[in-house]
């Protein structure tokens, strides 16, 4: 068995903007790298659609947050920024990025859809592309292995995002180099931080959740199925602090 994070499958994460990975659980990737885990991310527009910034100005500042958290990354066309739908063509390439990287965790934003509308609709087709990546029968994917994935996690970019019917995982990221790493790849999205007090609100949403956990800082992240342990050994402890 796996005794290590480098030892692990890599990580890999999905996002609809160039933003999205970094603000909603960058340091969970963070902390992995510092650890020894692989990471990839895939970002599935180029931002066009947004407020702030030009599309090579916001690939660039992806390549260099993706960097500071020690990660790899690559961007795909899907429907275009602020025009993601649905669709099984969409569900089928996703599941070949799985089955071409081989990832143990995937990395979704949440399926709330009180939120951006490309965000939970690419955890929709992430949800979809994770089970077809184990299907062998599937024609367009058959010159690739099939795989399955260990899970699948959501992470909410804003906390209207945050899935209220499922009981989150709080991951401890209050390590001075890990926060260090993530604030630092947060701030390179200069575009979307100049605007608005991003930085600021990724923080306090992890100090808040620290102090329920009892530590400094920690990333909520929410199973798509129910984990399952080898024993009661993994367990640290329960968030019940106050």
């Amino acid at each position: 068995m796996p005794t290590s994070p480098a030892e692990l499958a890599p990580l890999l994460a999905f996002g609809a903007h160039p933003d999205d990975v970094e603000f909603g659980c960058g340091g969970v990737i963070a902390k992995e790298t510092e650890l020894g885990r692989a990471a990839h991310l895939v970002v599935c527009s180029r931002g066009e659609a947004g407020s702030h910034g030009t599309p090579k100005q916001r690939v660039a500042e992806a390549r260099r947050a993706a960097k500071r958290l020690g990660a790899t990354i690559e961007f795909i066309e899907l429907d275009g920024d602020s025009r993601l739908e649905i669709r099984s063509v969409h569900a089928v390439r996703l599941a070949g990025i799985i089955r071409r990287l081989k990832p143990g965790v995937v990395f979704a934003p949440s399926v709330v859809q009180n939120q951006h509308p490309d965000h939970w609709r690419l955890g929709c087709l992430l949800r979809d592309a994770a089970r077809l990546a184990r299907y062998g029968g599937v024609r367009e994917l058959r010159k690739m292995a099939s795989h399955t994935i260990e899970q699948l996690l959501f992470y909410a970019v804003t906390p209207e995002a945050e899935p209220s019917d499922i009981t989150p995982a709080l991951i401890d990221v209050s390590a001075p180099e890990v926060i260090a790493a993530w604030t630092k790849a947060m701030e390179a999205h200069g575009s979307q931080t100049s605007a608005r007090k991003y930085v600021e609100l990724q923080i306090a949403r992890a100090r808040v959740n620290g102090l329920r956990a009892g530590v400094d800082y920690a990333i909520a992240v929410f199973p798509n199925d129910p984990l399952v342990l080898n024993s009661l050994a993994p367990i640290s402890r329960g968030a019940r602090r106050f």
